[in-house]
C-alpha cells in the first residue's frame, strides 16, 4: 500500500512539473486562480462579444478598392516611368510631341550621324595608308577635282534637306498648340516652384523638395520628390505658362519633351498632353543659384474624375461650377456678382420690366421753356 502511494505521488510530481514550467514560459497559458484570489482582483472590462455572421463577412470588392486608393495627389511612382533609371539615351516619352521627337532622334538622326562618322573615319584611314610617305614618295600636285567638289557640295545639302523636313514639322507642331483644356501657371523662385490654376478657382500650390528621409519613406526618388505636385488630368491638353519671380529658371520634364525658360517679367508658353496616369519628374534646367539642384518638378497625371476631386480638395472649382460662398460681403453681393436666371422661354432682357418715361423716336419732343424771357 505504501509503495502504491509513493508511485502515485511520484507520477503526480512528474505531471505537475512540466505543466508548471510550460505555464511559466508560455504567456498564453492562463493560470488557474482560486475563488478568493479572483475576488481580490480589480474589476475587469466586459469581454467583447464575437462578431455576428454579417460582421464577419469579407468586405465587398468596392470597399477593398476604395480602401486601396492612395490619397488624392499622392500616388506612388513607378520605377522607370517618368524618372531616370540609369539607361543610355532618352527616357520613355509619354506625349505625342515626345514620341515624334524620340522617333526623329533614334530613327533618323542617329543612323545619319553614324553613317557620316564611319565614312569620315574610313576616308581618313585610307588617306593615312594610301598617301603616307613610304607608299607615295612623290606627292600629287592636283589642285582641284570637279567631280569630287560637286559630290562634297551636293551630298551635305541632301542630308540637310532630309533632316530639315521632319525637323521643321516637329517644330511647327511643338509651337502650334491645340486648344487648351487646362491652364497652369508655373512660377520659379529661389529655390522652389509655385503652380497656379486660373481656370479652377485660381488657387496656388507651393512645391518644395522633400528631404532624403521623407522621399525614401514615401517610396519616391531622391532629389526629385516634392511635397506638392503639379496635378493635371489625363488626356487633356495642358497649356503651361512659365515665368519667374527673381532670376532665370527653366521648367522641364524629360519624359514630356518639355523645357521652357522662366524669365522674370516675361510669360513663356508651352504645352503637353499625357494619356497615361502616373508620376513624372523633372527639374530646373537653368543654373539659378546655390540651390539650383534642389528645386525639382513632379507632375502627377490622374483620371479626370480624380482630378476634379483633387481640385475640390484644394478649395478650387471646375470650370462651370458655382463658386463657393465667401465671408466677404462684396463677393456675395448681388451688385458685384449679379446672377440673372432667365425664365423659361425667354432671355433675361425679355423678362425684365420695361423702363418708364421712354419717348417714341417718331414723336416731337417737348420744348423746354427754361431760360426764356417772360413778357
Amino acid at each position: 500500500m505504501k509503495i502504491s502511494l509513493k508511485i502515485l505521488l511520484l507520477v503526480a510530481m512528474l505531471g505537475l512539473g512540466p505543466a508548471a514550467a510550460v505555464a511559466q514560459h508560455n504567456p498564453n497559458v492562463v493560470p488557474q486562480l482560486s475563488s478568493e484570489e479572483k475576488a481580490a482582483l480589480p474589476a475587469q472590462p466586459e469581454a467583447v462579444s464575437a462578431p455576428s455572421a454579417a460582421e464577419s463577412e469579407s468586405p465587398s470588392p468596392a470597399d477593398v478598392a476604395a480602401n486601396a486608393i492612395e490619397p488624392i495627389g499622392r500616388a506612388k511612382p513607378e520605377f522607370g516611368v517618368g524618372m531616370p533609371d540609369g539607361r543610355m539615351g532618352f527616357q520613355d516619352q509619354f506625349t505625342p510631341i515626345g514620341e515624334e521627337a524620340a522617333w526623329f532622334h533614334n530613327q533618323l538622326l542617329l543612323p545619319i550621324i553614324t553613317a557620316i562618322s564611319l565614312f569620315v573615319l574610313a576616308l581618313l584611314l585610307f588617306v593615312i595608308v594610301r598617301y603616307r610617305r613610304a607608299a607615295n614618295p612623290t606627292p600629287s600636285r592636283t589642285s582641284h577635282n570637279t567631280l569630287i567638289e560637286v559630290i562634297w557640295t551636293l551630298v551635305p545639302v541632301l542630308i540637310l534637306v532630309v533632316i530639315a523636313v521632319p525637323s521643321i514639322k516637329l517644330l511647327a507642331r511643338q509651337y502650334s498648340p491645340p486648344k487648351a483644356d487646362v491652364t497652369v501657371k508655373a512660377v520659379g523662385h529661389q529655390w522652389y516652384w509655385t503652380y497656379q490654376y486660373p481656370d479652377h478657382g485660381d488657387f496656388e500650390l507651393v512645391s518644395n523638395m522633400l528631404s532624403d528621409e521623407d522621399a525614401k519613406a514615401k517610396g519616391e526618388p531622391r532629389l526629385l520628390a516634392v511635397d506638392e505636385r503639379m496635378v493635371v488630368p489625363a488626356g487633356a491638353t495642358v497649356k503651361l505658362i512659365v515665368t519667374s519671380e527673381d532670376v532665370v529658371h527653366s521648367w522641364g520634364v524629360p519624359s514630356f519633351w518639355v523645357k521652357m525658360d522662366a524669365v522674370p517679367g516675361r510669360l513663356n508658353e508651352t504645352w503637353f498632353k499625357v494619356d497615361r496616369p502616373g508620376i513624372y519628374y523633372g527639374q530646373c534646367f537653368e543654373l539659378c543659384g546655390a540651390r539650383h539642384g534642389f528645386m525639382p518638378i513632379a507632375v502627377e497625371v490622374m483620371p479626370p474624375a480624380q482630378f476634379a476631386a483633387w481640385v475640390a480638395s484644394k478649395g478650387g472649382t471646375m470650370p462651370g461650377e458655382v463658386q463657393p460662398t465667401s465671408s466677404d460681403a462684396t463677393v456675395n453681393s448681388p451688385i458685384s456678382n449679379p446672377a440673372v436666371e432667365p425664365a423659361a422661354g425667354g432671355s433675361a432682357t425679355e423678362t425684365s420690366p420695361a423702363p418708364t418715361g421712354v419717348v417714341d423716336a417718331t414723336a416731337t419732343p417737348p420744348v423746354s421753356e427754361q431760360g426764356a424771357t417772360q413778357n
